[in-house]
């Protein structure tokens, strides 16, 4: 290796080092080389093995490695989906002494695939529309926290297959900006034109390649991404007002949510001077961690789903009661021995044995929230705790839980869980 590489990691695996960098990139040698499909890109990259995982080196400059490595850092830290930046190398040169490319170098999303390698023959109108929505999900997820892409597009985008649908992960942010306070209508208006306009290029260059379905209109497929799009955002981060006897629309809020694939982290409530107008703005989160972050913060051990009922609980709680400053520890601390224990409490001695307590809590939960569907109201937590005892709990076979899991019992797929009032069991 001819002199000195730069290398810029948080940690550096030794056998980086072992790659032919004073080799250019298109001339590295099959032996180093990692077979994966790879996407339409503006830069060379290729793939490469390296200790027992795959990395993804793209050529470009050194002003635009070190950029997008330091984004892709940074959207990693906001729980945004994308690639995971390892290196950025510098002063590469050949045998001869002649400047080579910097490269930029990211860990290989495993199970991830370009969008061209995740149909085969030709791409179905329904495909297209499921990969238009995943991007529109990013898209908007990106947009929350005030990153402008710039680029927005199919191909600088992974997708993974995610029952039935795909999960979208940004692989190219070398035009993207970060704006610490948020974006205006007009910068994500752009990106949006952006995105419809390129997904048309794409899916009418697979047209003209006889890759797509007779069937797929490419104009209205790349329309998809706007009306997606706004859907989306507009759940995600429109505020809500409504009469305060009317709170189980809070939880009408959260199923919603739930329903769109995402979870609540928090809720902003605020009530007018009167107390009779209460306004909600809820804050998103990706599923995911719920069993340790409720393990963490309470102690109890639930599975994933019932655990995301609870944490949606706790939270409402914390927002409902002005807990916000509270310490989180704290916050749960009181949740738990105001709202989680009183409700177990409350249980009939001889029927407690039904079902585990987490199982139990957030089926009274669902319960309550039915009852306010039905009911146009905000139900009490003392009658819910008597309604859901007298009408399902009392009447659930004990082997029911030994045949079916108490979770997959439930129809609903999302939590419903407005905040429980502790002082209805007093």
């Amino acid at each position: 290796m001819s002199g000195a590489l730069n290398i810029t990691a948080a940690t550096v695996d030794p056998a980086l080092l072992d790659l032919p960098w004073e080799l250019p990139l298109e001339n590295w040698p099959n032996e180093a080389i990692a077979s994966l499909p790879k996407g339409i890109s503006r830069h060379l990259v290729r793939f490469a093995n390296l200790s027992g995982y795959v990395i993804a080196v793209k050529e470009t400059t050194a002003e635009m490695a070190k950029g997008e490595y330091d984004m892709l850092r940074t959207l990693q830290r906001l729980d945004i989906p994308c690639v995971d930046p390892l290196a950025v190398i510098t002063n590469r040169s050949d045998r001869k002494g002649r400047e080579l490319p910097s490269v930029l170098v990211t860990r290989h999303l495993k199970f991830s695939l370009p969008y061209r390698a995740l149909f085969q023959g030709t791409l179905r109108p329904d495909t297209a529309t499921r990969l238009v929505d995943a991007l529109a999900v990013l898209l908007v997820r990106l947009h929350i926290v005030g990153f402008f892409w710039g680029d927005v597009s199919l191909s600088n985008t992974l997708f993974r297959r995610d029952a039935g649908a795909f999960a979208a992960y940004l692989v190219d942010a070398e035009t993207g900006k970060l704006y610490e306070g948020g974006l205006s209508n007009g910068q994500r208006e752009n990106d949006l034109e952006i995105a419809r306009v390129n997904i048309a290029g794409e899916l009418l260059d697979l047209e003209a390649g006889g890759r797509a379905d007779a069937e797929l209109d490419p104009v209205t497929v790349s329309n998809g991404i706007v009306a997606a799009y706004r859907s989306l955002w507009k759940e995600l981060t429109g505020s809500e007002s409504f009469d305060a006897s009317e709170r189980w629309r809070i939880t009408e809020r959260v199923h919603r949510l739930n329903e769109l694939g995402f979870d609540i982290e928090e809720l902003a409530i605020k009530t007018t001077d009167e107390g009779s107008t209460v306004r909600i703005q809820p804050k998103v989160v990706d599923a995911g961690h719920h069993q340790r972050r409720l393990l963490r913060l309470t102690g109890l051990d639930a599975g994933e789903n019932q655990a995301r009922r609870l944490l949606n609980d706790l939270d409402a709680y914390s927002a409902s009661f002005g807990k916000d400053g509270f310490d989180e520890e704290m916050a749960a601390h009181e949740w738990l021995i105001r709202v989680f224990e009183p409700v177990v409490k409350a249980i009939p001695r001889e029927l407690r044995g039904k079902l585990e307590p987490a199982e139990i809590f957030h089926q009274l939960l669902e319960h309550r929230w039915f009852l306010a569907q039905n009911e146009g109201r905000d139900i009490p937590l003392a009658e819910a705790v008597g309604s859901y005892v007298n009408t399902v709990l009392r009447h659930r076979r004990d082997e029911a839980t030994m045949i079916v899991p108490p979770t997959e019992a439930i129809s609903i797929p999302a939590a419903m869980t407005g905040p429980v009032d502790w002082r209805d069991l007093v």
